[in-house]
């Protein structure tokens, strides 16, 4: 059950990371503060330890898997980054959440 939410966190982790360093290369003279990233980057990392947290409660059973394995927590600690993202670019019709 640890390792769930482990595998959970680090996804949200490299989710918030890869979207942080999306941003600050997609524009140029973006000065780096580290509080900022650290904030962000723990936040996801949060957001993908309660969506693995989530399913794994759920019970969702998936074809082939009895239930929800740490690879898999992984994937949908990353995915659940992207989906809050998504939902927050639908409802405000803004296409960062930076702008």
């Amino acid at each position: 059950m640890i390792a769930i939410f482990i595998a959970g966190f680090g996804g949200g982790l490299v989710r918030g990371l890869v979207g942080f360093l999306k941003y600050y290369y997609s524009y140029k003279s973006v000065p780096f503060n580290p509080l900022y990233f650290f904030a962000t980057t723990f936040l996801s990392g949060v957001v993908g330890l309660l969506t693995a947290g989530a399913i794994k409660e759920s019970g969702i059973i998936l074809e082939g898997l009895s239930g929800l394995t740490p690879p898999l927590a992984f994937i949908v600690g990353y995915a659940g980054g992207d989906f809050l993202e998504n939902v927050y670019k639908i409802l405000l019709k803004k296409t960062s959440i930076l702008k």
